[in-house]
């Protein structure tokens, strides 16, 4: 399941997470965040327990996309122990998402 987040709950539910947290930096406007959606809805599925997804609204969260220097859409950020430990922008199958995910869980 993915949670949506924002400049408010951002810390909590990403920064103080136990488990890896796949952040999707998007916005309603952006049609690339549109055909990566399902990939990582998918992804969300497949490691629920194990990887927790987020999605951050740049348009709702401005202060945490520019404190990350988010400059492009769709930017899928991997956090791990408060630190981003991967960074993919643009769209990208699932498979070579799941590559850049993979040896942090």
């Amino acid at each position: 399941m993915e949670i949506n987040v924002n400049d408010v709950n951002f810390e909590q539910e990403v920064l103080g997470s136990d488990i890896p947290v796949l952040v999707d930096f998007w916005a309603e406007w952006c049609m690339p965040c549109k055909m990566v959606a399902p990939a990582i809805e998918a992804i969300a599925k497949e490691y629920e327990g194990r990887l927790k997804v987020c999605k951050l609204n740049v348009d709702e969260g401005p202060k945490t996309s520019a404190a990350y220097e988010v400059m492009s859409i769709p930017t899928l950020a991997l956090f791990k122990n408060r630190e981003i430990v991967d960074k993919v922008i643009g769209v990208l199958p699932k498979n070579e998402i799941e590559t850049a995910i993979k040896p942090h869980i």
